[in-house]
């Protein structure tokens, strides 16, 4: 053992005085003479200085005593009599004081029992304080130098086993916890015990740490029950390291490596087979237990498919490899053995794929014996076929690629059964899923692996041979790589925080135009080519400015040129959409507002892929909503389409209570050209529900928005029929009669046209002939009239129609409807009076209007019921009257 390390064990366990010395007076009236000298002695003992052999023995003999008192009594405690936690840092400084240079006396062994009967009683140790003493004590023990038995050293060989099997005994004790071993603790006892295996030179202390380790997993196999079994994660490790010593020139370490390999076989069989068959697998084991090297390996084969998780599997190939690398002649040749074994199937559950691969690329030019080349070369293709996605992103990941050719690499790769479509299928899925959190935080890792992906796909698009294969991931490609240039190109200004990040970006942006001319190019799409190239769409493809423009071209390059991928690219870009989390929804939108000019592509458009599109459109962003509009236009072309506006319709209509008055003014104009295109016999659900939202904006202060108004009301009665004029239209039509009436004294001359034209078309589709010429040439006042006269019947709904004109913010219009709305209530019988309350107070509240000609109207009109009421026979008063007259005597 190195003297240094052992002065800094030994500084490390020094005792420290703390709160735990003061002590509290423990009543011994229970103990015995002998009991009560143990315990003084450990109090005069616990006091700083030097010890001899003499007294450090009768100190643990005290300890030993006192601890037999403890365990005897009913709830017993160390801590009440000392702390347990001193007792043991005292002890353990006994074994660091040990020479390591010769094996004298019995004080290692006694104290390591010692700590053995402070393990059975309260309270437990602290893990922190069981790894000191395993590590102290191990060090101690396997420092010693060999002790070969003889005659002359008889005494000085059996004081050795002694030791050993102290040693044992302590390792047992500490290592259960609640009447089972912890397996956890046990993973950190090995992990002190295998660097006196793997990294010694002497053969006498790899024999102590194998035989150690394997005692001590015989004594687990005691056991069916263990704790914390899901913890002992070194099991691939052991088994590796084993196996590979089981090959060992020393018969004494070879014959301790199949031991501990039999028994941590016998605990993976208790705890991991089902009970009918674990006899049988017993059985077998016991049989080909110290059996030549080949029956032992049959045996690690079959529990390395059948008992071993993908990580302790991958466990097994790192050790065995790493062997291959940095071991001897011997080991390098029991590793290339071991592996052959194991490898005769595939290595379908692996784990660890990416440390594999980079122990191979790093390592792989250190390996000079054939037999371990071809044996990494037989593991590296089987992780390609089987774990080809993560062998592929390990191979990217590799910062150093100037040292090495990566170009080969995927020519090798491609030429695998199935390859080529598997990297493919992972390279594409790489670029087009939104980056996980932990991959936008390590900013530099993700544009680096972003750019080899796209480098990757590149380099798989240029292999010859796989045109077939090309045309297969045409539509998915193409998305993939125009998400990758559009997420870096508009986005990118925000990601490059340096010159470095900057420059990765442009990169990669460079990377996927390159990629996307390839695969243009590889699928025969030389015209499209040129056509981009002529208008500049690869230049406006990267400008941050223009991007979009961009997209817009090269998606109209596939339908003027007719591509024949044009289907499959629709359907991929509704597959992304169907994500909530695709970020590229808006690059997405602007290129299928121009991919849906083709008509094969809107003949395959449904309802499914509508509702994916709209869903995209819930967002108040204003630039989605202008695309919105345009897609909706597109839809009204073509007749497979146009069965489906009426799920868009909600979206164009909440455009049109938008807050900003460019999109409302867009939105109008855009149902003003697409009504051109509808007829009533397939939108009809779409033209009704546009003819009730229109209601809301025919007294709108914008004349222009005012006008277009009317405009699309009277497309609407235009494309009306008394055919398909339905009950819910016609009450609609009805419900705006007076209205259109009013508006004829509107302050727009355009809108009055309008109105008069509208009219008209009323007229026609109630089959009002009597009204055609009345509505075509007469003033308001006459058309009033004229409806007044003839439709009497509906004189109350007029009334309800003029009311809601009160609010007019045109003043000729508020004074026409009042003005009609004294007309009607003039003539109402008593029983219609009663039914008007409302009415009539909107009416009386008019008085207030600014416009003096309006309440000039309204009291004129008050004057008149009054004279009418008092010619009238006495009967009750008239309603309105009574109302008025209390008004006056409240006021």
């Amino acid at each position: 053992m190195n003297p240094h390390i052992e002065e800094r064990n030994l500084s490390r366990v020094a005792f420290r005085p703390s709160f735990n010395d003061v002590l509290l007076k423990p009543s011994l009236s229970g103990l015995c003479q002998s009991e009560k000298e143990a315990y003084q002695l450990i109090l005069d003992s616990m006091e700083p200085g030097q010890m001899s052999q003499l007294d450090k023995l009768s100190f643990l003999n005290a300890v030993a005593t006192l601890s037999g008192v403890v365990r005897d009594q009913a709830n017993g405690n160390m801590n009440k009599y000392y702390p347990k936690t001193l007792l043991a840092k005292k002890i353990e400084t006994f074994i660091l004081e040990e020479p390591t240079v010769i094996l004298d006396s019995s004080v290692r062994q006694q104290a390591m029992l010692c700590i053995v009967a402070l393990s059975q009683v309260n309270p437990p140790f602290h893990l922190c304080q069981k790894l000191d003493l395993v590590n102290v004590s191990v060090t101690s023990t396997f420092s010693l130098p060999l002790i070969m038995p003889s005659l002359d050293r008889k005494e000085s060989a059996s004081l050795y086993l002694q030791t050993i099997q102290a040693l044992d005994d302590m390792l047992q004790a500490l290592v259960m916890e609640d009447m089972s071993p912890n397996m956890a603790i046990l993973q950190s006892f090995l992990e002190i015990i295998l660097p006196w295996l793997l990294l010694s030179d002497k053969v006498h202390e790899q024999i102590r740490a194998l035989a150690t380790i394997s005692r001590l997993l015989r004594f687990i196999c005691n056991f069916s029950e263990l704790s914390h079994m899901a913890s002992f994660s070194i099991i691939g490790k052991l088994i590796g390291t084993f196996s590979i010593f089981c090959l060992n020139p020393s018969q004494d370490i070879c014959s301790s490596a199949l031991e501990a390999l039999y028994y941590l076989f016998i605990i993976l069989v208790l705890q991991r087979s089902i009970r009918p068959k674990r006899e049988a697998i017993l059985k077998d084991l016991q049989k080909h237990f110290r059996g030549n090297w080949l029956a032992n390996m049959q045996s690690l084969t079959m529990f390395f498919r059948k008992y071993l998780n993908p990580v302790e599997r991958a466990d097994v190939i790192l050790v065995a490899m790493e062997s291959m690398i940095n071991g001897s002649t011997n080991d390098v040749f029991a590793a290339s053995k071991m592996l052959k074994m194991i490898l005769r199937y595939s290595v379908t559950e692996v784990a660890k794929v990416p440390e594999i691969i980079r122990l191979i690329y790093y390592h792989i030019d250190r390996v000079t014996e054939r037999t371990a080349q071809n044996t990494i070369k037989k593991v590296f293709q089987l992780l390609v076929q089987s774990h080809t996605d993560e062998v592929i992103l390990t191979l990217f990941k590799i910062k150093d690629q100037s040292q090495r050719d990566t170009h080969t690499s995927w020519e090798i790769l491609a030429t695998f059964p199935k390859a080529y479509q598997v990297i493919m299928e992972y390279l594409l899925q790489r670029i087009i899923s939104p980056q996980a959190p932990e991959d936008q935080e390590a900013d530099h890792e993700t544009e680096l692996s972003t750019l080899i992906a796209t480098r990757a796909i590149h380099e798989l698009l240029l292999v010859p041979n796989q045109q077939f294969e090309v045309q297969t991931f045409f539509a998915s490609l193409f998305v993939a790589l125009l998400f990758q240039i559009s997420s870096l190109v508009t986005k990118g200004s925000t990601m490059a925080q340096d010159e470095l990040n900057e420059t990765k970006s442009m990169d990669t942006v460079s990377s996927s135009v390159e990629a996307l001319k390839t695969l243009l190019r590889s699928s025969g799409y030389i015209d499209h080519m040129s056509y981009i190239q002529t208008l500049g769409g690869w230049e406006l493809l990267v400008s941050p400015e223009r991007h979009y423009e961009g997209v817009t071209l090269l998606a109209r390059s596939l339908v003027v040129k007719n591509c024949w991928h044009n289907r499959p690219v629709f359907s991929f870009f509704i597959k992304t959409l169907q994500s909530p989390g695709c970020t590229n929804y808006f690059t997405a939108l602007v290129f299928l507002t121009e991919l849906l000019c083709c008509p094969d592509v809107a003949g395959v458009v449904d309802e499914v892929s509508t509702k994916i599109m709209a869903d995209w459109f819930n967002y108040e962003e204003l630039a989605t909503a202008h695309l919105f509009l345009q897609i909706t236009e597109v839809f009204a072309k073509h007749r497979n389409t146009i069965k489906l506006l009426n799920i868009l319709q909600p979206y164009v209509l909440s455009c049109c209570y938008s807050s900003s008055s460019d999109l409302v003014m867009e939105t109008f104009r855009m149902l003003q050209r697409i009504l051109k295109d509808l007829t009533f016999h397939l939108s009809s659900t779409f033209i009704i529900k546009l003819t009730f939202t229109l209601v809301h904006f025919f007294e709108e202060e914008s004349e222009e928005l005012r006008l277009i108004t009317f405009e699309i009301y009277a497309s609407i009665l235009a494309k009306v029929s008394r055919m398909n004029l339905v009950f819910l239209l016609r009450h609609q039509v009805l419900s705006l009669l007076i209205l259109l009436v009013l508006h004829l004294k509107d302050v727009n001359a355009a809108v009055v046209e309008v109105c008069r034209l509208s009219l008209c078309h009323v007229a026609t589709i109630l089959h009002w002939s009597k009204f055609k010429v009345v509505f075509a040439k007469n003033d308001v006042f006459t058309i009033l009239g004229a409806l007044l006269k003839q439709e009497r019947s509906k004189m109350l709904w007029f009334l309800k129609q003029s009311v809601a004109l009160f609010k007019s913010p045109q003043a000729p219009i508020r004074q026409v409807a009042v003005w009609f709305a004294a007309q009607i209530i003039r003539n109402l019988n008593k029983a219609e009076e009663q039914e008007i309350e409302e009415e009539y107070a909107a009416f009386r509240y008019m008085q207030r209007d600014p416009d003096p000609t309006v309440s000039c109207l309204i009291v004129q009109t008050f004057y008149i019921l009054e004279v009418k009421e008092k010619l009238m026979p006495p009967k009750a008063p008239s309603p309105f009257l009574c109302m008025r007259r209390i008004k006056r005597r409240c006021c």
